[in-house]
């Protein structure tokens, strides 16, 4: 009985998360199409939103550990749901994502994107797409801020092993700009797919940046290692059995 309770009340959160997301979008679409800040307080405005009624909904909490990256730098995070979207763009100040082209064409998402200054990039075509992008800043066209990745590619459930892709490296040695990894183990309370959401506390932790300059096989293993070894000890403290 107390499953299907919870399970009613997760039903009732994500739909009103849903559309809520239309409503801000649509309340902030002046501000956004008329200025870069407009995009960005909407988005935070929706993040706060769904942060606080995922904690009297469903009893999710969210915790923002580690030092919040403020300047310009490559910011690589484990990506389990959903959710760690959320908690990281409302923690940094001027996040924007590398992500699929087909994200532009959805609606209200789309605009909001461009005008984030997100990195939309066709399949096999990222290194090009980078190098548009810090041209940009440089000539003043594009403003500088925390550029997200998801090494991995796509949500990786907890417990599932997927290997982190090259691309972060390349970026990494075109930008010459300190990394940050990210962990969490947000996917243990909002799952990759489905409705069910269980109460906790979900945590998204900000790790030592790792410098410029570092070999590429090098530089992946210290990527890969730190979040993963982070990721596994925060999911253990959510009561999730990580095989070692």
């Amino acid at each position: 009985m107390a499953y299907a309770w919870r399970w009613i009340k997760s039903l009732v959160f994500v739909g009103q998360m849903y559309v809520m997301m239309l409503v801000i979008g649509l309340l902030y679409l002046p501000y956004a199409l008329a200025a870069r800040r407009g995009a960005r307080a909407g988005c935070k405005a929706y993040c706060r939103w769904v942060l606080w009624t995922a904690r009297w909904m469903v009893g999710l909490h969210t915790e923002v550990r580690g030092e919040v990256p403020m300047g310009e730098v490559l910011l690589a995070a484990k990506h389990q749901s959903f959710l760690d979207i959320l908690i990281i763009f409302n923690a940094v100040p001027s996040g924007k994502f590398i992500m699929k082209r087909e994200i532009l064409w959805t609606p209200i998402i789309g605009i909001y994107a461009v005008r984030l200054g997100c990195v939309a990039v066709d399949r096999g075509k990222r290194g090009a797409a980078i190098r548009k992008m810090s041209e940009d800043v440089k000539k003043g066209h594009a403003d500088a801020g925390q550029l997200i990745i998801y090494s991995q590619g796509t949500r990786v459930a907890p417990g599932v092993k997927a290997p982190y892709k090259v691309g972060t490296a390349v970026l990494y040695e075109q930008m010459g700009q300190p990394c940050v990894p990210a962990a969490t183990n947000v996917g243990v309370f909002w799952p990759r797919t489905g409705i069910y959401r269980k109460p906790g506390l979900a945590v998204v932790e900000f790790l030592p940046p790792i410098a410029p300059g570092l070999g590429r096989d090098a530089f992946m293993d210290q990527l890969e290692s730190s979040i993963e070894g982070r990721s596994n000890a925060l999911m253990r403290e959510a009561g999730f059995a990580v095989a070692d």
